[in-house]
């Protein structure tokens, strides 16, 4: 597939919510183009077998297929307010969800259908630049953590100086939110993380902000 194809399925795929046959094949491909900095972003949680997971905006449900190897006594759990990516999400992952370790629901950040305090770990990758209200939704995602729990915001692009043109072409085209790093940390601490740790890869334009939960 050329660069001009691949523009075009990602227009018509929509990807702030993936829909129709082109939102299927772009949930393909973003399975495959986010793997390693979601591996690199995991690299910063030590798993539990009896962790209760959240996957916000699971889109085409890889990330939560690379952890089921690592949950033996818990659940994961994975939401997306795409029915598209819903439908992927459940059919990557159709034995977990068969057996009973996995469960996939079509929902939004802005209001999680959750109790307060459900979650040990939450991970959002590629999602944040399409979330509503950044702090707002930021609220939503601590209120559903444990206390002592961590959330991983993970994303292949983040608001910095030598970004190339043709990066800056997507976010102005999309409309993609693309915060700075002190933008980021006073996100967190105005949604009441109780920390906020920043990583960056060194040669890449890659993010995870960490926040924890007393």
């Amino acid at each position: 597939m050329d660069e001009k194809e691949e523009k075009e399925i990602t227009r018509e795929g929509n990807p702030a919510c993936p829909e129709g046959k082109a939102g299927q094949l772009m949930l393909e491909r973003m399975n495959a183009s986010h793997y390693q900095v979601t591996g690199w972003a995991l690299s910063f949680w030590q798993m539990n077998e009896d962790d209760v997971v959240l996957d916000i905006g699971c889109g085409g449900g890889m990330t939560l297929h690379r952890l089921s190897s690592s949950i033996k006594t818990g659940h994961l759990y994975g939401v997306d307010y795409s029915e598209t990516s819903v439908e992927e999400s459940r059919a990557l992952n159709a034995s977990d969800i068969a057996n009973g370790k996995m469960t996939i629901e079509n929902a939004s950040v802005e209001a999680l259908p959750f109790e307060d305090e459900t979650f040990d770990k939450i991970i959002t990758v590629e999602s944040f630049y399409f979330w509503p209200d950044a702090v707002k939704d930021l609220e939503e995602v601590c209120r559903v953590l444990k206390k002592n729990g961590v959330f991983l915001l993970t994303a292949d692009v983040y608001g910095k100086e030598d970004l190339p043109e043709k990066v800056k072409e997507n976010i102005k085209t999309y409309k993609l939110r693309n915060p700075d790093i002190e933008t980021f940390r006073r996100y967190f601490k105005d949604a009441g993380f109780s920390e906020c740790i920043v990583h960056t890869k060194e040669g890449t334009d890659w993010i995870c902000v960490e926040g924890h939960k007393e």
